[in-house]
């Protein structure tokens, strides 16, 4: 994925300042693609100079905080980056190389590093599922297809976050039974 394509996505969902930006994409797009400030101010500048997006100072403003707005070379260019064929990910987990050198070695301590997975899935799921509580189901018409078609296809993407911890959160369970049985 690109970084200049998320960050329109959000500025087209609401025109914002840089550091708001950041504060939004961390809440929401950050969940399935990281970018650190640094990296979203410089592809917004980046994204200024192809004329995809314009920031505009905002009034009365005493800082230099601008807005920045999707022009429609942005539009078209996401259009085009959307049409694009895209293959599915290719995992490449190095935990699981670990684990296959457990498997082939014996016993080598891999307890405490599926502990700590197991840890990191719970917060993540705790996370997915507060947001959806909140943003989702809260929403009575929304569980009868009576929301809008982006609020739907937000909870979906959410919905596949909630799938993917519940998935990795079982495994990981599992195989720690594995690894600690006598």
């Amino acid at each position: 994925m690109s970084l200049p394509h998320a960050l329109m996505v959000s500025l087209l969902e609401k025109s914002c300042s840089g550091y708001d930006l950041a504060q939004r994409f961390g809440k929401s797009i950050g969940y399935f693609w990281q970018a650190s400030h640094q990296q979203i101010y410089r592809e917004l500048a980046k994204m200024e100079e192809n004329g995809w997006v314009k920031s505009e100072a905002e009034d009365g403003s005493k800082t230099r905080k601008r807005t920045y707005h999707v022009l429609e070379e942005g539009v078209i260019e996401l259009k085009r980056w959307v049409a694009e064929s895209i293959d599915p990910p290719q995992q490449r987990e190095a935990f699981f190389v670990r684990l296959r050198a457990d498997a082939a070695m014996g016993p080598l301590g891999l307890e405490g590093e599926l502990l700590r997975r197991i840890h990191i899935h719970e917060q993540k799921l705790k996370t997915y599922r507060l947001i959806e509580q909140r943003d989702f189901l809260s929403v009575k018409d929304h569980l009868k297809g009576g929301a809008s078609r982006a609020l739907r296809i937000q909870h979906m993407l959410l919905k596949a976050g909630i799938l993917h911890e519940e998935t990795a959160l079982a495994w990981s369970k599992e195989t720690y039974k594995i690894l600690t049985e006598e």
